[in-house]
């Protein structure tokens, strides 16, 4: 037993080093690729999320107690000021009517005529968003009858951290989680200036108003939003991939590979867009830097590693005394 154990640990010993000698042996070479400094226009953005809301939302109230009894509008329909959006009958007029249609279709019809219903109007030119009642519902002076949106705004929830960099007039990008592929541009109008806190995280309520309110939005719906927060022309561009550290400590870039070593400059970056970083000293136009090439490498299918067990083959004779 103990000639086994010692047989196995010598060709543990002896499969390792010859699986780091085939690594060593079959090792790639970093390959490099080359970009140039481009110069254009780069912006930086403030994202995060909101929601469309009314800019003002009004709730129509009745001006006293009683009976719907014909409803004029539906949620959607646009309206002006001063349209009929429903008729009531007070509480007094709902006590003449019921009391007349016990004497007849006569007297119904004529109190009917004699005493008018009220109408509710609408305060203002918007759309209606909510209908609250039906027709013959009875209601107090407390009851929302209808609301109403005078125009459909975006309401981003800004982190303190950034609400410094957004300022009115900025341009915006809002895209609804209900329709991805239909972006809506926008400008900043308007900061609150009291920030809310939810879970020690303050943040402050920034209105967009889109350039022009599409048909597809509605109340609450949620959205992605990124506002512009700066924009600089003319900007130095390279690949962020492009950015390193030398070997004393300093953001640089590889500029050339000479005896298979990389040549650093140092350089002081701007602006971050993600997939390309502002250069502001060190590099000119037209530049040339060199970063490694992260290329797909394939899996490796089963058997490529020298220390693993391969399936022992099968013998012609073996092969067809199976079949």
């Amino acid at each position: 037993m103990k000639k086994i154990l010692s047989a196995v640990i010598v060709l543990v010993l002896l499969g390792g080093g010859g699986y780091y000698w085939y690594r060593a042996r079959h090792k790639e070479e970093v390959r490099y690729v080359s970009a140039q400094v481009v110069s254009k226009t780069i912006s930086e953005f403030v994202e995060t999320t909101g929601s469309v809301a009314p800019l003002n939302r009004v709730e129509i109230d009745p001006s006293s107690a009683g009976r719907v009894e014909q409803i004029l509008v539906n949620e959607g329909d646009k309206v002006k000021a001063g349209q009929v959006l429903a008729l009531m009958s007070s509480s007094d007029r709902v006590a003449i009517l019921d009391a007349a249609r016990a004497m007849g279709a006569a007297q119904y019809k004529y109190w009917q005529d004699t005493y008018k219903p009220m109408k509710v109007v609408s305060p203002l030119d918007g759309t209606i968003i909510l209908k609250n009642v039906v027709e013959g519902q009875t209601v107090s002076q407390s009851t929302v009858l209808f609301a109403l949106s005078d125009r459909l705004i975006v309401e981003a929830n800004v982190d303190e951290s950034d609400i410094g960099k957004v300022k009115p007039g900025q341009k915006a990008t809002i895209v609804l989680d209900s329709y991805p592929d239909r972006p809506v541009r926008g400008r900043v109008f308007q900061i609150l200036d009291e920030g809310t806190n939810q879970s020690n995280v303050i943040t402050y309520t920034v209105k967009i108003q889109p350039d022009q309110v599409p048909s597809f939005f509605r109340s609450q719906m949620t959205a992605n939003i990124k506002i512009e927060v700066s924009r600089k022309q003319h900007a130095l561009l390279i690949p962020t991939e492009a950015v390193t550290i030398d070997p004393s400590g300093h953001t640089a870039v590889i500029t050339s590979i000479k005896d298979g070593k990389p040549a650093y400059q140092r350089i002081e970056t701007g602006l971050d867009q993600g997939d390309m970083v502002e250069v502001t000293k060190g590099l000119e136009e037209g530049d040339t830097v060199m970063y490694a090439d992260k290329g797909y490498v394939p899996q490796q299918s089963q058997g490529t590693n020298p220390l693993m067990p391969k399936r022992p083959q099968m013998s012609r004779n073996a092969h067809r005394a199976m079949h």
